[in-house]
């Protein structure tokens, strides 16, 4: 099969093969969200607070969609390793179906849920109708992004990398072009503020989509979505959702943080709030970056796990960790070089500014270690193991950082926030690393069949 490459290319080679274009792609989209969020700050501090708020049901939305694409992706790739076509083909299939499903379910629920989520956090009815303007339209687009994940993770399952490194950076280039013509007007374009924000992100993610398409149709890929495949499996059902909630649930918790955050942060000031909200459009610069190297080896780890190829599945994981330590050693370096600059960008307010350098700080203290969680939870879920994937997930983003947050912020008021995100985070990395250890040991549960045929 053409995928052999995965089981037989050396491993650096082959970790970075994968891994850059998921990159470089992260990287595109990091740079777009943080692009996004500079013009809309140009309209005022209320435009960038009503961002602030929304983002919480916007990743989620994103968790779920790309959630169970991740499981989608392990899925497949486990198949194919086990060397079973026709069960790879099935789960792209009902996969697609499915997913499309979660993307209409999203649109109306989130639209739904909106006014009465935005009153628990602010009274201010200017943040307040802009928030409403800008979700109003960006969810409207969740069945395209629902769809498109599907695409970009069965690219990636196959080893299709540069494909889905070009799909996003088409969508994500589109939206940078189109984020100030049609917030601020120009041209064609009539001036629609925050409005004109939401719909240069949908009209980006339609062209991903429809650049997938393109090369879904044009390229020759050895699993592909047939007709005949759209019969439910009830086995494969529960293997996608197996690994799909988990990994929905591992992406959505930082939304159900920033919401907890903004609560205790409220408490103390706006701005607070508002500080918050643009560590969270910063960090995805670094976090996303990291996030690119986990994308490329899931279907590296799950290929080879299910192909029973166990030591180089831990060579995998050992050259993902030092890949990633290094990225967030990068975000380290340059929250404490020029946190004032990276604040800048979004706010001019000394105030606002000054409290946000303390921030950025404060936190950036626990990059580099959290490089262990991250790495240790995405391979998890490229073994297919999405529970104790999630287990990781729930100690960084709820166990453990929520209660420190109540707590220190009683003593030391907002700054005591920021230092729970640094202590949280050397906590988890003990934890996560016994956790992974403990279960790359472990057959994948309920995947009896699948080992027995990788052994034969």
């Amino acid at each position: 099969m053409e995928q052999t490459f995965m089981k037989e290319k050396k491993i650096l080679p082959l970790v970075l093969s994968m891994s850059t274009p998921m990159v470089i792609s992260m990287a595109v989209n990091a740079l777009y969200n943080i692009v996004d969020s500079y013009f809309v700050a140009q309209l005022n501090e209320e435009a960038m607070t009503a961002l602030a708020l929304v983002y919480p049901v916007q990743n989620i939305i994103n968790a779920i969609a790309i959630g169970f694409a991740i499981g989608i992706n392990a899925v497949i790739a486990l198949y194919l390793g086990a060397g079973d076509q026709e069960n790879a083909d099935k789960a792209a299939t009902q996969g697609l179906l499915l997913n499309l499903f979660h993307g209409i379910v999203l649109a109306l629920v989130c639209t739904a849920v909106m006014p009465g989520f935005l009153h628990l956090f602010s009274s201010d009815e200017t943040v307040i109708s802009m928030s409403l303007e800008y979700s109003g339209r960006v969810f409207l687009f969740a069945p395209v992004i629902t769809s498109g994940l599907v695409f970009e993770k069965l690219f990636q399952a196959v080893g299709k990398m540069k494909i889905s490194m070009f799909s996003m950076m088409c969508g994500c280039m589109a939206n940078i072009i189109l984020d100030p013509l049609m917030i601020f007007g120009a041209g064609v374009f009539p001036a629609m503020g925050i409005a004109g924000a939401a719909y240069a992100t949908g009209i980006g993610q339609v062209i991903t989509l429809a650049v997938y398409l393109i090369f879904y149709k044009a390229a020759s890929i050895p699993v592909k979505i047939k007709r005949n495949a759209l019969c439910p499996n009830r086995n494969i059902a529960a293997r996608l959702y197996s690994i799909g909630i988990s990994a929905a649930l591992n992406l959505a918790l930082p939304s159900l943080l920033i919401s907890v955050l903004n609560g205790i942060l409220a408490e103390f000031s706006d701005k607070y709030v508002l500080v918050l909200g643009v560590y969270y459009k910063l960090q995805t610069f670094i976090y996303l970056t990291a996030n690119g190297i986990i994308q490329g080896i899931r279907p590296l780890m799950g290929y080879n796990y299910g192909a029973g190829e166990k030591l180089r599945v831990r060579k995998i994981f050992h050259t993902t960790l030092a890949l990633t330590a290094g990225v967030m050693a990068v975000g380290m370096v340059l929250s404490w070089a020029v946190p004032a600059w990276l604040m800048g960008l979004f706010t001019n307010q000394s105030e606002t500014l000054a409290n946000g350098v303390t921030a950025l700080r404060i936190i950036s203290l626990g990059f580099i270690i959290s490089a262990v969680s991250v790495t240790c939870s995405g391979a998890l879920e490229g073994l297919g193991k999405g529970v104790p994937s999630l287990c990781i997930s729930l100690l960084r983003y709820i166990v453990i950082i929520i209660p420190l947050s109540f707590l220190l912020s009683r003593a030391l008021k907002a700054e005591g926030v920021w230092w729970a995100f640094c202590i949280t985070e050397f906590i988890a990395a003990g934890i996560s690393y016994y956790i992974y250890c403990k279960n790359e040991k472990l057959p994948v549960p309920g995947n009896s069949d699948l080992q027995r045929s990788a052994e034969s």
